[in-house]
Order: C-alpha cells, then sequence, then structure tokens
C-alpha cells in the first residue's frame, strides 16, 4: 500500500450503506446475530438508517426486484418496496443521503419523476435514483410481456426515460414558485413549460405537476458494468455501484470510466465510483474466519444454484456436480446473456482464474452475489480501504454489512475511527444534500 500524496488526502472518501435482507450473506437471515425484526417491518430499516446517520454515512440504498425469487422457501428476499420506504425513512432521519432503485424498463418517466421529486421535498434534498433497466424473465411476465427486452433495447429506453425525467424535473424555473397570498398570485405561469417530448417510446407533454426539488433533480446512481452500462453512467451517472472482486479489475473499470465520462464533457470527480465491500470483521483475523465460515455453513448450495441460474438468464446448471472444478466452458458466453451482463462477466472472470468447484463459487457469492468479500480485524479493513482508495480503485464504497445490524455496528465503532484518524472520512456533516455529501453541483435550471 503506497502512502497518499498530500493532494489526495484532501479527497474524502464516500460510504454507502447497501441496506439487504438481513444482511448482504445469502444465510444472514438465519443467523442468530441477525435482526429478530420482519423484513416488512418499517422500524428494521428505519433502526439501521439511523445507526449509519450515527456513522455519518454519506447515503443508504435500498435495492429493488419485480418479482418473486423462486427461491422464496428457502431464502429470506422479500422487503418493502423501495420509494415508498424512503418517504418513510425521510421522517426519521435528517442528514444521511437514500437511494432507491427504480426501473426505467417497468416505470412510466412521468410517475417516477413525481415520486423522486416529492421524495426530494420530503427529505429536504437527500435523495438519489438508482437508474436499472430490469432484466428478469419473471418480472417481464408481471408487466405483460412474455420474455425479456433485449439487452441494448434496455439501455435504449433508459436512455429516453432519463431524457424524459431529466426535462420533467427541469420544466419548472427554481423560482417559478411565488406564493404571494397578498397579490394571489401562487406561480408565474411562465416559468412552467410543456416538455412536448416526443420519442420511440415515450409521448410525454408535461410539464411536471410538481416544483423543482431542493436538489433540481436526484442524484443519479447506476450499477451496469458491460461496455453499454459504461457507457451510460458516462453520461449520466454521478455515483456508480460496481462489484469488483480484485482490486486490479477495479483499478481498470475505475480508470475507464473515468474516462468515458471525460469524453462526454464532465469532469470526472463527478462521477464517484463505489465498489461494493461486503467485510467480516472480528478482533483477530481468525476469528473472523470462524464467523466467515459459520455463515456460509449456513448457506443451501441449491439456492445459490438458482441463483446463478437467474443471473444467466436462466440457463441450466443441475447437471454441474458440486465438488468438480469448473472451466468457463461450464457457463453460456457473457455476450449472449440478456440479463445482467457485467454480473456474468464477473463470474465467469473469476472462474477462469481460478478455476473453483461449483460449491466453492456458490459460498463465494453466497457472501454478497460477485462483490468483494473479505474477513479480517478493523486494522485490515480500513488498510484495505485506504489502499483502493489511494490506489486509483475506488472514490468510496457501497458497504454491503454481511449480518445486520451487528456487522454494521462494528463498521462504525471500529472501522471508521480509524478511518477518520488518517483523515480520510468526515467527522461531521458539512452539507444537508446528498449532492453536498457527494460533492455534487446542483444542476442548473434550465430557464
Amino acid at each position: 500500500m503506497r502512502p497518499l500524496h498530500s493532494e489526495e488526502m484532501k479527497r474524502q472518501l464516500h460510504l454507502n450503506l447497501f441496506i439487504q435482507s438481513r444482511g448482504h450473506h445469502e444465510a444472514s437471515w438465519r443467523h442468530p446475530d441477525s435482526s429478530p425484526l420482519a423484513l416488512t417491518d418499517i422500524e428494521y430499516f428505519r433502526d439501521l438508517a439511523r445507526r449509519a446517520e450515527d456513522g455519518l454515512f454519506d447515503s443508504i440504498f435500498l435495492a429493488d426486484q419485480l418479482a418473486l425469487a423462486d427461491t422464496v422457501a428457502h431464502a429470506a428476499s422479500t422487503w418493502l418496496e423501495p420509494i415508498t420506504a424512503l418517504g418513510a425513512l425521510a421522517g426519521s432521519t435528517s442528514r444521511i443521503g437514500l437511494i432507491a432503485t427504480a426501473s426505467t424498463t417497468y416505470s412510466e418517466p412521468f410517475n417516477l419523476a413525481r415520486q423522486f421529486a416529492s421524495l426530494d421535498h420530503i427529505s429536504g434534498g437527500r435523495v438519489g435514483w438508482n437508474i436499472v433497466t430490469s432484466w428478469l424473465a419473471p418480472a417481464a411476465r408481471n408487466f405483460g410481456g412474455a420474455g425479456l427486452v433485449s439487452h441494448d433495447e434496455r439501455y435504449e429506453r433508459g436512455e429516453e426515460f432519463v431524457q424524459v425525467a431529466k426535462a420533467l424535473w427541469d420544466s419548472w424555473a427554481d423560482d417559478a414558485v411565488l406564493d404571494d397570498r397578498a397579490a394571489g398570485q401562487y406561480a408565474r405561469a411562465d416559468r412552467i413549460r410543456p416538455i412536448d417530448h416526443e420519442g420511440k417510446f415515450y409521448r410525454v407533454v408535461g410539464p411536471l405537476n410538481m416544483p423543482r426539488g431542493p436538489q433540481g433533480r436526484p442524484v443519479f446512481v447506476q450499477a451496469g458494468s458491460s461496455d453499454t452500462g459504461r457507457r451510460f453512467a458516462a453520461r449520466h451517472a454521478e455515483a456508480v455501484f460496481t462489484a469488483q472482486m480484485e482490486k486490479s479489475t477495479a483499478q481498470e473499470f475505475y480508470a475507464d470510466l473515468k474516462a468515458l465520462a471525460a469524453a462526454e464533457g464532465r469532469p470526472s470527480e463527478h462521477v464517484l465510483i463505489l465498489p461494493g465491500l461486503s467485510p467480516v470483521i472480528a478482533s483477530t483475523e481468525a476469528e473472523a474466519r470462524r464467523l466467515a465460515k459459520d455463515l456460509n455453513d449456513l448457506t443451501d448450495p441449491e439456492v445459490g444454484r438458482k441463483r446463478l441460474s437467474g443471473r444467466f438468464g436462466g440457463h441450466d446448471f443441475s447437471h454441474l456436480a458440486l465438488d468438480r472444478p469448473l472451466a468457463p466452458e461450464d457457463f453460456p458466453d457473457p455476450g449472449t446473456v440478456e440479463a445482467a451482463r457485467s454480473r456474468t462477466e464477473v463470474i465467469v472472470g473469476l472462474v477462469r482464474r481460478e478455476k473453483p468447484t461449483l460449491r466453492q463459487l456458490l459460498a463465494y457469492l453466497a457472501g454478497a452475489r460477485g462483490h468483494y468479500t473479505t474477513a479480517g480485524t478493523p486494522e485490515q479493513i480500513a488498510n484495505l480501504i485506504e489502499d483502493w482508495f489511494g490506489d486509483g480503485a475506488a472514490d468510496g464504497f457501497n458497504v454491503m454489512p454481511p449480518l445486520l445490524p451487528s456487522m454494521l455496528d462494528t463498521f462504525i465503532a471500529e472501522v471508521i475511527p480509524l478511518l477518520q484518524k488518517r483523515g480520510l472520512f468526515r467527522t461531521a456533516y458539512e452539507g444537508r444534500t446528498l449532492r453536498e455529501h457527494f460533492g455534487l453541483a446542483r444542476p442548473e435550471s434550465k430557464f
């Protein structure tokens, strides 16, 4: 790990808490240290959000899925719809950013723009939108389609969707609302304009029936790492969640995406790259590894096999023996997969490098579904974070505790003070909006 230069010390590390199930390990819901609350109990999410705010995290993030998983009998993967949940969390917190996933494939731009504008007003400017292009075949069937929308069409539709949403958020000038009771004038009609959009997928007249939010528009988050996904992120994303299994590939991704953003005429520092990190933390490395083994021992390989099949668009892996070393030829070519292509590339890359057995691969993916997993002491985790942050691999991390809330508490109590002592992480919130936490400018009004 090389020392940070003085100009690098001025950079501030960004930390997002990714809340999923009772933790990011596949077996977290079974572990005695995970929360006893139901995954449909808003108090579970309120409690975690408050803990993360006390730990000075930039934001929390709620993912989404648009169909019931076929692993539901043996895996806890049902929780609250994220946009609705953020409305409740906005009133339970005051500083932490609030990010929700919403699909461009199975939403309408006008509805989504209203929802996120409302949340931005409710939260005082703390909302982010994780832009996804949905790929699960069961989700397609829930929205009137018989199968998958192709990878290219998903992104083409997503491109137009974002264009419409931006126009709707910009359809009001910042000074449109007067609320002048004495004069009897609520708004300046000349400062509110229709968008009159007519495209391949959407026809939207507008304007939005709501004033511009405190942030102008929500912070844009994106997680696609395929070539198409990276180019989409370079045009639109202000924070990028990415799954990287080793530092070298994280550095390659970081350099590539920053260059793509610069080619789009955007300052590279306006695109924050946050790899997923799922650490098992204990006072000794041996104890941390024991805790990780305890979690892995609770996993069901057949649940993992079904999830692997879903990653590869429904490919049948039932013929593969659990204890035979795998080869890339055991998997479909990622370029032919219409599902989440970037994640399939990560998995096949791991198989090519390490030749694990199926059982070993499923155990690794059980930890955080292809994100970086590790087990160690607080000092080791802080060293890893500093190393990636200072060596061109990350602007921060999408923290994915294997167990919630216990591993979040350990991270806040033991790792964050080390990062603060090294001058890498805030000791108090300086701003009030998510844009301010991320060091992002408020988009200027089109007026």
